[in-house]
């Protein structure tokens, strides 16, 4: 099967955001498995691709894909499915942190990666070294390939200091992230054409150096040794 993705990926994707109930999915499940399946193809071959470069854990594309089914548990949308087709690769081992992740959605296309939910230590780890000496980071965002496929670092923020930490530090735009994300959004076009799975490849190869450094902070002590 092809890994390019063809317009029925997309258009599939409208029918069910105007048909998002269980009898019309039930009714159109063959279409949603043949369509399911090129998306498989693609994120197989994304897979291969990130292989070259990194070492993933995610054992093939068809294990990073996300199930279109919504939790709605505690949601007041209780549509029950999700009108995106989307999927993440894990790095392999405790030394290679952050991970990849493909979205894929007519008009809201994108390719990310980064770090979504620090929990408190990996926080703390994290603005401290921002702290120490921000220029390690500073240089990554302000490459010309980072800036080019990223522009600038994304994520939720704190509106004022983190606890601990000076208002006046010079490293406090970078303290409030509470999220550390890299996104290149795609548009429909983009994400049709033969070269999108080149693209998207180029895209993570690129996160490589903000992941390589989070990596180092996350896993190393204050004497550079792996914890």
């Amino acid at each position: 099967m092809t890994s390019q993705l063809a317009p029925s990926n997309l258009t599939f994707l409208n029918k069910l955001k105007n048909h998002n109930d269980r009898d019309w999915f039930n009714a159109n499940k063959e279409e949603f498995q043949q369509e399911q399946a090129m998306v498989t193809a693609f994120a197989e071959a994304l897979l291969q691709d990130l292989n070259t470069h990194d070492v993933i854990e995610t054992p093939s594309g068809a294990k990073s894909v996300y199930r279109i089914y919504r939790d709605t548990r505690f949601s007041k949308d209780k549509t029950p499915y999700k009108t995106h087709w989307s999927g993440s690769f894990k790095r392999s081992g405790k030394h290679r942190r952050g991970g990849y992740y493909f979205h894929i959605e007519p008009g809201n296309t994108f390719i990310g990666g980064g770090f979504w939910g620090p929990n408190a230590n990996d926080l703390k780890l994290i603005r401290e070294d921002f702290s120490f000496d921000a220029a390690p980071m500073r240089k990554i965002l302000n490459d010309a390939a980072f800036i080019s496929t990223f522009k600038t670092l994304q994520g939720e923020q704190l509106k004022t200091s983190p606890k601990g930490f000076d208002a006046n530090d010079e490293a406090i735009d970078l303290l409030r992230y509470k999220q550390f994300l890299v996104l290149r959004k795609f548009s429909d076009e983009e994400v049709l054409s033969p070269g999108f799975l080149k693209e998207a490849g180029e895209t993570f190869k690129n996160m490589r150096p903000f992941l390589d450094y989070m990596s180092e902070v996350l896993s190393t002590d204050i004497n550079g040794l792996q914890a």
